[in-house]
């Protein structure tokens, strides 16, 4: 509560380190901004072009005649906020080791930013799929208004995994290397190019155990099929996503001075 009580006192800090960010990042970018929609997009287009003839027939349930490219895009915008978040927070605290050297401020800022920044980027990824998903003949059902849940659950598993792998990345740098790597694997072990459908049926029951199998799952179901998504596996996943967020409050307590003189 003290920590979340500092970051509200610093709320204009994140909030201006969130657009600096951001902004930043499409500084010398004459198309700015509109880069962050082209790289996902251009490979969920990739994806669904290449893979659309092999998967795109056994996609039921979707009442479109682009069924395949609806599926992918709903999975590729529940694995791009994961991936965006994990990412950033297993950097966060090399990638800004000046500001944590100079300047003082709460340290729970650092991930205030992370999970402010990729939400911000989310947001906009969110409409334009959605736009897209409406645009290709699957209008938005009463089901997407449990989206922003999805979305929370989505942002927190992710920068409280990310927390924990940060802080070990400040000690030992390979860290970051190996979740980069451990990142592409995930991906292809999780249903987002292919439907669960058509995998073995021991291969299917093991897919239970991989927590991104149901955010990715609940976002198709609630864009792509416009249908409320199967509440235990979330419910069981959010007390594992808590128990995370208290292990990384933790190690995020006891080691904080030690990360600033380890950077």
């Amino acid at each position: 509560m003290l920590m979340l009580k500092a970051a509200w006192h610093y709320k204009h800090f994140i909030w201006s380190s969130i657009k600096s960010e951001i902004n930043g990042k499409y500084a010398r970018s004459k198309l700015g901004g509109v880069w962050l929609f082209i790289q996902p997009l251009a490979q969920a287009a990739i994806l669904a072009i290449v893979l659309s003839q092999l998967i795109g027939a056994r996609m039921s349930g979707i009442d479109s005649d682009y069924a395949y490219a609806v599926y992918l895009l709903s999975g590729m915008l529940a694995w791009n906020l994961f991936s965006e978040a994990t990412s950033s927070s297993v950097s966060m605290f090399r990638d800004r080791a000046n500001l944590l050297k100079k300047v003082n401020f709460p340290r729970i800022c650092i991930p205030a930013i992370v999970v402010g920044t990729a939400l911000t980027n989310h947001a906009m990824m969110m409409i334009v799929v959605v736009s897209i998903v409406a645009f290709l003949g699957v209008l938005p059902q009463s089901a997407l208004l449990l989206l922003p849940l999805i979305i929370l659950l989505n942002i927190v598993f992710a920068v409280s995994l990310g927390l924990i792998l940060a802080i070990f990345d400040v000690f030992l740098r390979d860290v970051g290397h190996a979740w980069q790597v451990f990142l592409q694997f995930w991906f292809w072990l999780t249903p987002i190019v292919y439907a669960p459908d058509i995998l073995p049926a021991p291969v299917k029951a093991f897919m239970q155990y991989n927590p991104m199998y149901h955010i990715v799952h609940s976002y198709q179901q609630v864009i792509a099929y416009g249908q409320l998504p199967n509440a235990a596996p979330l419910i069981v996943l959010s007390i594992i996503t808590l128990a995370l967020v208290a292990l990384g409050g933790f190690l995020f307590v006891r080691a904080s001075s030690d990360v600033v003189d380890a950077l």
